[in-house]
C-alpha cells in the first residue's frame, strides 16, 4: 500500500460490543516501525479511537488490537507470545469480539491462520470498544492525520456488525498439505455496518450487499496478482545479505517490491522469497534511478544461488559483491554478465527507466536477459538445450531473482508477476500463456511466474 489508505465514515454507529474483522495480510519489510492495518478516530488523538497493528520488535513483529473509547486509558489486547516475521507469506487474521460474554477469554478472540492465539488482556464485560462508531475508519494508516502508513498488502477484508465469528468461517485447512486456505465467499451475515472489500483485486466497492463502499483517501490503490490463493515471490528482507538494504528508514516498501533508499553506500544485495531447482520462470525489473552517470557500474541484476547465499552474511559495508564470487550471476549496467569475478560480453547495457527482462530455464541451466521487449545477445528463451544467446548457469541448485545496487540513489522496482512497478501498473500487458502473473512484455512460451501456482505446474 505504501502511502495509500482507504477511508469511510458511517452515518450511524453499529454494535460496538459484538463484531468480527477478518483480513489477509502480507507484511512489509523489517522491524523498524509499527505497521497499522486499521484505525478509527474523528481526528488525530480524538475519542473514541483505536487500531490494529503489527508492532515493531527487535526480533520480529507482535500483533496488537487497541481500544480507547473514552480517552481515559487504552485497553491493549496483544498477541505477544509469537512473532510475525515471515515477509514472504500471507497471514490470515481474525479479530472476533463479544464483550457481553461472561467468560473473559471469550470476549476478544484473535486467530492467526486458523489458530486461536493467547490474548494478553481482556476488556471488562459489556465494554464498548469504540470500534464500529461514526468516526472515520481508515485502512493503511494510523488515525486520519497521521503518516504511519502500512507498506504491505491487504486482501479480502470482511467486517461483520453484530456477530462474533470464528476463523473457520473464513478459511479451512487443506486436507492434503495441512495449510490454511482462504474461503473466497464465506457464508456470513454482515449486519448493518458490515462490508467486504478488496475481494480478488483492488475494488473498494462493498461486496456484502450493504453498499458500504470505501474510498481511496490518498495514494494509489494498486491491483496485485499476489493474493492469498496464489502467493508470489517478492524480495526477501530476512536474508543476511539484505540487512543494510532494509535497515534504512526507506529501505523497502510497496510490499517488498521497491528499494526506496539504502545506507551505507556500498554494494548491497537482496534476493527473492522463492527459489526453484527446475522449471522455466520469467520476471522483470525496472531501473528507476542510477547514481551519477548512467554508465556507472552500480547495478547488477540476475539470479542468486539460494543454497550459497543463506550461508553467507554479506551484510556489512565494504563486502565483496555477490557476483565477484559464486553466489550470483548478475547483468551489470555497463559491461555484461558478471560471475565469479569475470565478465561475459555480448550483452548490452541499460540505464534509468529501462525495464529488464529475465528468463530462467532451470531445466537446461540457461539464463536469458533482455530489456524493453528485446532479448540481448540475440537470445531465444525457447531454444531449449541449445541455449541461443543464453548465459549458462554453472551449477544446478536453488536459483531465484536477485538485485545488487551500490549507492543510496540507486533504485529499482521488481515485478515478479504482480503486474506493477511500485504503485504504477504495467502500461501494456504482454502475453502470458501460463495465466500466472502480469508483465509488461510477452512471457516466452512454456515460462511462468515465480509463484506458488507456477512452482506447482
Amino acid at each position: 500500500m505504501a502511502t495509500t489508505y482507504l477511508t469511510k465514515t458511517f452515518s450511524s454507529g453499529g454494535n460496538q460490543r459484538i463484531w468480527t474483522l477478518s483480513f489477509w495480510v502480507k507484511l512489509p519489510r523489517g522491524t523498524k516501525d509499527d505497521r497499522y492495518i486499521i484505525s478509527y478516530a474523528a481526528s488525530s488523538g480524538s475519542n473514541p479511537r483505536g487500531s490494529m497493528e503489527f508492532r515493531s520488535n527487535a526480533n520480529g513483529n507482535t500483533f496488537r488490537v487497541g481500544f480507547n473509547p473514552t480517552g481515559s486509558s487504552w485497553t491493549n489486547c496483544d498477541v505477544d507470545n509469537r512473532l510475525f516475521r515471515d515477509h514472504g507469506a500471507w497471514y490470515h487474521v481474525v479479530v472476533a469480539v463479544d464483550t457481553t460474554q461472561a467468560t473473559a477469554s471469550n470476549r476478544v478472540k484473535i486467530y492467526i491462520n486458523g489458530e486461536q492465539e493467547t490474548v494478553s488482556t481482556q476488556p471488562s464485560q459489556n465494554f464498548d470498544t469504540g470500534f464500529n462508531h461514526t468516526h472515520q475508519t481508515s485502512y493503511g494508516r494510523y488515525e486520519n492525520s497521521d503518516s504511519s502508513y502500512f507498506e504491505g498488502i491487504l486482501s479480502h477484508i470482511h467486517f461483520i456488525d453484530g456477530t462474533q465469528y470464528a476463523a473457520s468461517d473464513f478459511g479451512s485447512t487443506d486436507s492434503t498439505t495441512g495449510e490454511w486456505e482462504i474461503k473466497t465467499s464465506p457464508s456470513v451475515t454482515y449486519g448493518s455496518n458490515g462490508y467486504f472489500i478488496l475481494k480478488d483485486g483492488n475494488s473498494v466497492t462493498d461486496q456484502s450487499g450493504n453498499s458500504n463502499n470505501f474510498a481511496v483517501g490518498g495514494g494509489t490503490l494498486t491491483n496485485t496478482e499476489d493474493c492469498p490463493s496464489n502467493n508470489f515471490a517478492t524480495m526477501n528482507p530476512l536474508l543476511p545479505s539484505a540487512k543494510a538494504v532494509v535497515d534504512h528508514a526507506n529501505g523497502m516498501s510497496n510490499g517488498n517490491t521497491y528499494n526506496g533508499d539504502q545506507s551505507p553506500n556500498n554494494w548491497q544485495s537482496i534476493a527473492a522469497t522463492m527459489a526453484a531447482t527446475s522449471g522455466k520462470f520469467y520476471w522483470e525489473f525496472k531501473i528507476e534511478n542510477v547514481w551519477g552517470s548512467t554508465s556507472n557500474t552500480t547495478h547488477r541484476h540476475g539470479i542468486a544461488n539460494y543454497d550459497t547465499q543463506l550461508n553467507n552474511n554479506l551484510s556489512s559495508a565494504g563486502d565483496v559483491a555477490w557476483t565477484d564470487d559464486t553466489y550470483a550471476i548478475g547483468w551489470q549496467n555497463s559491461s555484461g554478465i558478471r560471475y565469479n569475478n569475470s565478465v561475459t560480453s555480448g550483452y548490452g547495457t541499460y540505464v534509468a527507466n529501462d525495464i529488464l527482462m529475465f528468463a530462467m530455464d532451470l531445466d537446461n541451466l540457461k539464463l536469458y536477459v533482455g530489456k524493453n521487449g528485446t532479448w540481448e545477445n540475440s537470445g531465444d528463451p525457447t531454444s531449449g538445450s541449445s541455449g541461443t544467446g543464453a548465459y549458462t548457469i554453472p551449477t544446478a541448485g536453488f536459483w531465484c531473482p536477485y538485485s545488487e545496487t551500490k549507492y543510496g540513489s540507486d533504485k529499482v522496482s521488481w515485478n515478479i508477476g504482480n503486474g506493477a512497478f511500485r504503485s504504477t501498473a504495467i502500461s501494456s500487458e504482454g502475453t502470458n500463456a501460463s495465466g500466472h502473473g502480469k508483465f509488461e512484455y510477452n512471457v516466452p512460451a512454456n515460462y511462468t511466474a515465480l509463484c506458488t501456482k507456477g512452482l506447482n505446474e
